[in-house]
């Protein structure tokens, strides 16, 4: 996955305000240095290996519901979870996306 073209699609909703936050980013349109560290996120967090869905006992009506969708080198995997369940792996990921897409 070194350098292959990754494709995210990042869908934040909840928190208190309700709102919806989405973006998509194609490492093939982003800087070499950002889209390296997007690639490193991804395989820290084991993206690939994580399941479908993340649950947590945890309730909370104002937190954050997550919707991550990976595509590189002809592989594509979809995570869902809500913000307390998130491997504190996928943290990293879930916060620069979020920052990328405030910046849209």
């Amino acid at each position: 996955m070194k350098n292959e073209p990754m494709k995210i699609q990042f869908e934040r909703s909840g928190g208190v305000a309700g709102m919806r936050m989405t973006t998509t980013v194609n490492t093939d349109t982003l800087p070499a240095q950002e889209a390296q560290m997007l690639r490193e996120m991804v395989d820290k967090a084991k993206f690939f290996d994580l399941p479908a869905v993340l649950a947590t006992s945890k309730q909370g009506a104002d937190r954050f519901q997550y919707r991550l969708t990976v595509e590189v080198g002809g592989r594509r995997h979809t995570v869902e979870t809500g913000e307390a369940a998130a491997p504190q792996t996928l943290q990293p990921l879930l916060d620069q996306l979020g920052q990328m897409a405030r910046r849209k």
